[in-house]
C-alpha cells in the first residue's frame, strides 16, 4: 500500500513538472524572437576624402545582434560644387565585414563598399570606397549611435516657409519659397522665366535634403505688390507641396512701421514723394546731399545714393557715396492701412570726383571704407519721426 502511495506520488510530481515544461515551452513560443532595435550612426566623418558628405549608417538589431545594415552617403559632385549626389547601399553582414554595391541616384556612378565594423558601445567602421574610378581609405573611429527620435531630430531642415503669415515680422514680404517635387523642379523654375523675379541662385542646386525628401524648395524675390498673385499662382503648378513667404535679408531692428494715408495714392505707395521724404531725412542726417534714386521692378527696393566729403584724408577733396536700399510693404499680407520701411546698412565708396587726372583706389580689404557709420541709427530715429512711425522692440517681439 505505501509502495502503491510512493508512486502515484512521484507519478503526480513528474505530470506536474512535465506541465510545467510544457508551459514554459508555450510561453517561450509565444515570445516569439527578440524585438527589432533601430539605430543610427550619422556622425562618420569624411567617408569620401575630400568630397563634403552628409552620412549616416542604419542598423537593425535583434538581441544585441546586428542583422540589417544600411549606409546613406550624399557629397558634392567635386570639391567645388554646390551640387549633390547621394547613394544608399544595402550592406551585406558577415561577422565583421559589412559590403555592398550599388549606384548614385543623379549620376548613376558605381559605388562598391567594403567596410570592417568593430567594437561595442563605441563603433569603428574602416575599409575602403569605391565611387566611380575613385577608391578612398575609410576610416571612422570612436562613433556612438543615436535612437530614431533623436536621429530624426538632427535631420529636420527649417525652411522657414509660411503661407499664411500674420505679419512681416517673421518673414519678408519679398521673399517667396516653393516647396516643389524634384521631378517637377526644373518646369518650375522655367515657368517664372517673364515673371520679372530674382531667383536666389543657391536654392537652384540640388542639396541632400531634397535628395532624401524627394522635394526641393525654391527661392526668389519679387516685389511685395506682386508677391500674393504670383504665390497664389505657383500653389496651382504641377508638384507644387506649398507656397508662400520666408524669411529675407532685412533686419527687423532697421523696420520702421507707419500710418499708409499720407504716402499711398490710388491705394498704392506714391513711390516720388516717399523716395524724396527718405532722401532728403537721410540726406540730412548723413551730412550729405542726394544723388542718384531708383526702384527695382523685379524686387520692389528703392536704392539711392548720398555724397559727402570723404574724411579719409580730407587735403585730397575725395567724395564718399554712400548707398542705401531700401524696402517698403504693407504690413501684413492682404493689405493694411499700415506700412513698414525696412532700411539696409549703408553701403560706402570713395573716389576722386575732381578734374581730370583723377585718382584711382584699390577695394577696400576691409569692406566699408569707412569703419564704422556713427550716425546711421541717427538715420532711422530721424525716418522713424518725420514718419510718425513705430520701430520693433526686438525683446519683447513687438512695435513700440
Amino acid at each position: 500500500m505505501r509502495a502503491l502511495m510512493i508512486g502515484c506520488t512521484l507519478a503526480m510530481v513528474g505530470a506536474g513538472s512535465w506541465s510545467a515544461v510544457q508551459a514554459q515551452t508555450a510561453k517561450d513560443a509565444k515570445a516569439g524572437p527578440p524585438a527589432s532595435e533601430v539605430r543610427y550612426f550619422n556622425t562618420l566623418g569624411d567617408l569620401l576624402g575630400e568630397l563634403p558628405v552628409d552620412t549616416f549608417i542604419k542598423e537593425t538589431r535583434q538581441g544585441g545582434k546586428v542583422v540589417s545594415a544600411l549606409l546613406d552617403v550624399c557629397y558634392s559632385v567635386s570639391t567645388s560644387s554646390d551640387r549633390k549626389d547621394r547613394f544608399t547601399i544595402d550592406l551585406k553582414i558577415d561577422g565583421e565585414k559589412l559590403s555592398g554595391s550599388g549606384q548614385s541616384m543623379e549620376n548613376k556612378t558605381p559605388v562598391t563598399v567594403s567596410l570592417i565594423r568593430k567594437g561595442g558601445k563605441s563603433v569603428s567602421f574602416d575599409g575602403k570606397i569605391m565611387l566611380g574610378g575613385h577608391l578612398t581609405s575609410v576610416s571612422s573611429p570612436d562613433n556612438s549611435d543615436v535612437d530614431e527620435k533623436e536621429f530624426q531630430q538632427s535631420q529636420v531642415v527649417d525652411d522657414d516657409l509660411s503661407e499664411a503669415p500674420k505679419d512681416f515680422t517673421q518673414v519678408s514680404p519679398q521673399s517667396v519659397a516653393v516647396r516643389v517635387k524634384r521631378e517637377n523642379f526644373a518646369e518650375l523654375v522655367k515657368s517664372l522665366k517673364g515673371q520679372n523675379v530674382q531667383i536666389a541662385l543657391d536654392s537652384i542646386a540640388t542639396d541632400c535634403n531634397a535628395l532624401r525628401s524627394g522635394e526641393q524648395v525654391l527661392r526668389f524675390f519679387v516685389d511685395p505688390a506682386r508677391a500674393p498673385g504670383l504665390i497664389a499662382s505657383l500653389k496651382t503648378a504641377s508638384g507644387v507641396v506649398a507656397a508662400g513667404w520666408t524669411s529675407g535679408t532685412y533686419d527687423m531692428e532697421r523696420a520702421i512701421r507707419f500710418a499708409a494715408g499720407d504716402w499711398s495714392q490710388a491705394g498704392k505707395l506714391n513711390r516720388d514723394k516717399f523716395t524724396s521724404a527718405l532722401t532728403t531725412i537721410a540726406a540730412k542726417v548723413m551730412g550729405a546731399k542726394p544723388a542718384t534714386s531708383v526702384w527695382n521692378d523685379a524686387t520692389g527696393e528703392l536704392t539711392f545714393t548720398l555724397k559727402r566729403p570723404s574724411q579719409l584724408a580730407p587735403a585730397l577733396d575725395l567724395t564718399e557715396t554712400l548707398e542705401i536700399t531700401a524696402l517698403v510693404s504693407p504690413d501684413k499680407p492682404g493689405g493694411s492701412d499700415r506700412l513698414i520701411v525696412w532700411l539696409g546698412v549703408p553701403s560706402s565708396k570713395t573716389t576722386d570726383e575732381t578734374a581730370n587726372p583723377q585718382l584711382q583706389f584699390s577695394e577696400s580689404s576691409g569692406g566699408e571704407e569707412e569703419s564704422t557709420f556713427n550716425d546711421d541709427d541717427g538715420m532711422i530715429k530721424a525716418v522713424a519721426t518725420e514718419l510718425k512711425g513705430q520701430r520693433w522692440d526686438t525683446d519683447k517681439a513687438t512695435w513700440k
